[in-house]
């Protein structure tokens, strides 16, 4: 079992929100798979299904952001599921808009939703996809920007980035991160080409 946790916010308030990127990209994915989310038990929405005989839990905390680390701590948990086995997919305003960026280690970037993570897990080393919304904001309105919604040039600018991130999930699903690592680093120049042709 591999377990996939967007960071967001909760409710249609956030929705489609740079914020919510991550929950943005897991719907896209459960959609491609036919799959639904309910509620659980616990702090978060799951979908479970299967790629072959992969099986994989997408997770979209209900704890807003700077708690998403309470569902993470709880999804791992309940499905004993080991660190490497783990992927988070976050909003970046340290990257431009749709520039996709994978890790398998590291700190938390300034984003208080990996520093919860972090800090519930005690651990800093699962994989992340984290995508790029840019920080296009005057000083103190970073709140303001990454709770905004994409307008419609933006959201033809992302499909492609969004795409690719969803190829990275599966690749992460059938063969971990180092799969994953692989296929961004096989595909990112051409992604990169496909993105700066659709901008021209």
């Amino acid at each position: 079992m591999r377990v996939i946790l967007g960071i967001g916010n909760p409710g249609d308030k956030y929705a489609s929100t740079k914020h919510n990127i991550g929950f943005t990209i897991l719907d896209r994915f459960a959609v491609s798979h036919q799959l639904h989310f309910e509620p659980s038990k616990y702090d978060f929405y799951y979908a479970k299904g299967a790629i072959g005989t992969f099986p994989f839990l997408l997770v979209k905390p209900t704890t807003y952001v700077n708690n998403s680390g309470i569902a993470a701590k709880d999804a791992i948990g309940l499905n004993q599921i080991e660190i490497e086995d783990f992927l988070v997919i976050s909003d970046d305003i340290n990257i431009q808009t749709g520039e996709v960026r994978v890790r398998k280690v590291g700190g938390d970037g300034g984003h208080n939703g990996i520093a919860s993570i972090i800090y519930h897990l005690n651990n800093d080393r699962f994989s992340r996809i984290r995508f790029g919304i840019g920080n296009d904001f005057e000083t103190g309105k970073m709140a303001n920007y990454v709770l905004s919604k994409f307008d419609e040039k933006e959201l033809e600018e992302i499909k492609p980035s969004i795409e690719f991130s969803i190829e990275l999930i599966h690749n992460f699903i059938v063969g971990g991160s180092k799969q994953m690592l692989d296929f961004y680093s096989k595909n990112k120049s051409l992604y990169t080409l496909n993105q700066n042709k659709d901008n021209l």
